[in-house]
């Protein structure tokens, strides 16, 4: 997700993205605004209303932010005890390993979002995409079910195991802008 972020050129701000609800300033914005959250669901601390100050940053300082959010977030749930016991996420509490599938959930379908909005071509492990495919799997139709992800994309069985994920989520895993 970094590597992305750093390469994303300020001219490509306005382009659309495969999650249709947002070009990619606008994904940008809504990774910084949820950066808190999933942070503080892995130190089991809830973290700051949400306010929307998070929105309308300029090249001048969303890269560094969000590079620096997105890395303390990941680093947070790298930590074992942060995938045990409960989290909060929002007003509520969920079991912790469902949050931290949530978070890798985020960070690698949105890394994919940004990449291809910006003919990026990265390269994703394959171990942790073993793991995303099978927690998006698992809560897809839930995720359906609340408007996060649109019906499933069709995709062949031998696929990348990056397509099979975000066709999961209903993206085209060959969308173009």
């Amino acid at each position: 997700m970094v590597t992305i972020i750093n390469a994303i050129k300020p001219d490509q701000l306005d382009a659309p993205t495969p999650c249709h609800e947002f070009d990619v300033r606008a994904l940008m914005s809504h990774l910084l605004h949820w950066s808190p959250v999933l942070e503080g669901a892995a130190h089991k601390k809830p973290a700051p209303p949400l306010d929307g100050s998070e929105t309308g940053h300029t090249q001048d300082d969303w890269v560094s932010m969000l590079e620096e959010r997105i890395t303390r977030t990941a680093s947070a749930w790298s930590a074992p005890e942060a995938w045990t016991g409960m989290a909060p996420f929002g007003p509520t509490e969920l079991p912790a390993h469902l949050v931290g599938g949530m978070v890798v959930t985020e960070l690698v379908v949105h890394g994919w979002d940004l990449a291809k909005a910006t003919a990026q071509y990265p390269t994703w492990n394959l171990d942790l995409l073993g793991f995303l495919y099978d927690e998006v799997k698992y809560t897809a139709e839930t995720g359906r079910q609340m408007g996060v992800y649109a019906p499933e994309a069709p995709v062949l069985s031998d696929s990348p195991l990056i397509d099979r994920v975000v066709a999961l989520t209903g993206r085209t895993p060959h969308w173009k802008p």
